[in-house]
C-alpha cells in the first residue's frame, strides 16, 4: 500500500507530529488533528460494521460540515469510491446521479428530506443503505451516522493489503461535472491525482504549516474538497469551515482567525464587495485570495484589489483540477490572460489537426499526466472522446502568445458560424463586460434564416443604469467584425448558474 498518496494517512501522520494542532474550525468550534483522525477512524469503522468493501460507492449529499470529511477520510482509507453529490440538485438529478454510480451506502443531510423523501430509495437495484446525519423523519429506514460512529470511538478499522488502497491508480472520488451542456458525468479521480494537485495547489497558494485557509465553496465541487481541503491536510495546516457563502461572515472570521488564505468564484467576489465599508472588518492577514470558475473582468479585478482583495486566478476543470494560474501582477503585465500550466502536467494547445498551435493560433486545450481523471464513470464513449492519444480534451478554445501565456477564446461547444464564419462568444462578451453600465453579460448562437446563427446577447444592467438594445449592439462598433455582432439582446436581473457560479448558458432563453 502506498500510503503517501493516500489523504488519510496524511491526517493520521499529522495526528502523530503534531496532535493539538488544529485542523478544522467549524462553527467556533475546533476539531484537531488528533481528533480529526480519530473521526475518521471510527467513520471507517462503522463503515465497515455494515459491510462497505473496497470498491464500493459512497455517494454523501450534504452541506458543508465535519461529517463530510470524516467519510471522505474514511472512504480514502478503506479503499471505498466516495461520491459528492450536489445539495442543491432536484429529486429527479438525484435519482440520476444514484442510478449512474449505483452506490451502497447512500448518506444525506436532514435538511434535505423533500428532495430525498420525493424517491422510493427501497426501489433501487441493487439495494442501497441510507444514512442521515442529523433528525428527521424520511420515508424509509435509514441508519443514524452520528449514533452509528459514535459506538466505535477509539476503535481502528482492520485494514488488509486487499482492502485498502493498493496504487495510486485505484479510483478515490467520482466527481459530478457540472452540466453545463448534457448530463452531468462522472469523473473518476484516483489517489495519485489528488496527490499532484496537491502539489500543484501547494505552489499556487505557497501553502505553509501555519497557514489558515478559509472554506466556504461546496466541497462536492473540486474548488472546495480538492483546490482547498486536500492540500491544507498535505500541509497539516488549518480550514475555517463555512457551511454556506455569508460575506459578513467572512469579512468576521478572516478577521478573528487570520486567515491568510482564500479562494472564490467572480460572484463571490462581487458579493464581498457589495458590503459596506463600515461593516467589513481587518483582512489584513490575507496572503493569498484567488479566483476561479469563470474568467475575471479587470474592472472586478481593479475592485478587489482596492479593497485589499488583490487575488491570483486559477483556471481548471474537474476533470483536472488546476490547469492554468497566473500572479497577481500577471493580469496587468498581460491584459486577459488567464496564466499559464502549473507544474505538475503538460498542458498545450492543439489545432484542428491534432498538432500544437502556433503562439497566436487558436486550438484546443489539452492536458495530460498525473493530474488527468482516470475515464467518466461507466461511459466508455464519452470517455474516448475526451482521452485521445494520451490527452484529455477540455473542451476550452484558447491562445497561447509567445511567453507561454493563455488567453481563453471561449468553449468549443459555444463556438457558433454565422455566414461561414467562426464565432467565439466569450470574444463578444469580453467586450461588452467591459462597459460600466453592464454588470455581466453571456452571449450564445442562435438559429438564424438568412446566416445559419447569429448571436443573442443577455445583459444584466449595473444598478441604476439603463440601456436598449441599440445601445448594446453599438458597443460593439468599431471592435469586433460585424458579423460577431450580436442581433438581438435581452435584459435579465440574474444569471442561471452551476454551484460554482458559471452561467448555464442552455437555460437562457
Amino acid at each position: 500500500m502506498i500510503k503517501s498518496m493516500n489523504i488519510a494517512w496524511w491526517v493520521q501522520r499529522w495526528a502523530e507530529l503534531t496532535p493539538d494542532k488544529p485542523a478544522i474550525i467549524f462553527e467556533d468550534q475546533t476539531i484537531s488533528y488528533q481528533a480529526l483522525c480519530s473521526r475518521a477512524d471510527r467513520t471507517s469503522c462503522w463503515l465497515q460494521s455494515i459491510g462497505i468493501e473496497k470498491g464500493d460507492r459512497v455517494a454523501v449529499m450534504l452541506n458543508n460540515c465535519p461529517e463530510f470529511l470524516d467519510l471522505f477520510l474514511a472512504c480514502s482509507r478503506l479503499g471505498a469510491i466516495f461520491v459528492p453529490i450536489n445539495f442543491r440538485v432536484t429529486s429527479v438529478e438525484l435519482d440520476y446521479f444514484i442510478k449512474n454510480c449505483r452506490p451502497r451506502l447512500f448518506v444525506h443531510g436532514d435538511g434535505f428530506a423533500d428532495t430525498v423523501n420525493a424517491l422510493v430509495l427501497e426501489s433501487y437495484l441493487p439495494p442501497m443503505m441510507v444514512a442521515v446525519v442529523g433528525k428527521a423523519k424520511f420515508n424509509t429506514r435509514v441508519f443514524d451516522f452520528s449514533e452509528g460512529t459514535r459506538r466505535f470511538e477509539g476503535e481502528r478499522a482492520f485494514l488488509t493489503r486487499s482492502l485498502g488502497p493498493a496504487n495510486p491508480e485505484e479510483p478515490q472520488v467520482i466527481m459530478y461535472t457540472s452540466g453545463t451542456t448534457g448530463k452531468p458525468k462522472g469523473a473518476v479521480l484516483t489517489h495519485r491525482k489528488t496527490f499532484f494537485n496537491c502539489l500543484n495547489a501547494d505552489i499556487f497558494f505557497k501553502l505553509h504549516f501555519s497557514d489558515i485557509m478559509l472554506i466556504f465553496l461546496p466541497l462536492f465541487h473540486s474548488g472546495g474538497l480538492f483546490i482547498q481541503a486536500a492540500p491544507i491536510f498535505y500541509k497539516g495546516a488549518t480550514i475555517v469551515l463555512h457551511r454556506k457563502f455569508d460575506p459578513l461572515m467572512i469579512y468576521r472570521d478572516i478577521e478573528k482567525y487570520q486567515v491568510t488564505k482564500f479562494l472564490g468564484v467572480p460572484t463571490v467576489y462581487r458579493e464581498l464587495l457589495k458590503v459596506n465599508p463600515e461593516n467589513r472588518k481587518d483582512i489584513s492577514s490575507l496572503r493569498v485570495c484567488a479566483g476561479g470558475g469563470e474568467k475575471l473582468t479587470k474592472g472586478l479585478i481593479k475592485k478587489c484589489a482596492q479593497a485589499g482583495l488583490a487575488f491570483r486566478q486559477i483556471m481548471g476543470q474537474t476533470e483536472t483540477s488546476i490547469l492554468l494560474w497566473a500572479s497577481e501582477n500577471d493580469p496587468l503585465k498581460k491584459p486577459g490572460t488567464v496564466g499559464r500550466p502549473v507544474f505538475h502536467a503538460e498542458v498545450s494547445i492543439l489545432d484542428d489537426r491534432g498538432k500544437l498551435a502556433k503562439p497566436g493560433e487558436i486550438g484546443e486545450i489539452v492536458v495530460r499526466g498525473s493530474i488527468m481523471m482516470k475515464e467518466y464513470w461507466q461511459d466508455p464513449v464519452k470517455t474516448e472522446e475526451t482521452i485521445k492519444n494520451g490527452y484529455l480534451h477540455t473542451g476550452d478554445l484558447a491562445r497561447m502568445d509567445e511567453d507561454g501565456f493563455f488567453y481563453l477564446v471561449g468553449r468549443a461547444g459555444d463556438m457558433y458560424i454565422s455566414g461561414g464564419e467562426n464565432v467565439y462568444p466569450a470574444e463578444v462578451e469580453k467586450i461588452l463586460k467591459v462597459h460600466p453600465k453592464i454588470e455581466d453579460a453571456a452571449v450564445k448562437g442562435v438559429p438564424d434564416e438568412l446566416w445559419g446563427e447569429t448571436g443573442h446577447a443577455f445583459v444584466i444592467v449595473s444598478p441604476g443604469a439603463t440601456l436598449t438594445q441599440a445601445d448594446v449592439i453599438a458597443m460593439c462598433h468599431g471592435k469586433l467584425a460585424k458579423y460577431k455582432w450580436p442581433k438581438k439582446v435581452s435584459f435579465r436581473s440574474q444569471f442561471p448558474r452551476t454551484s460554482l457560479g458559471k452561467v448555464r448558458k442552455g437555460d437562457l432563453t
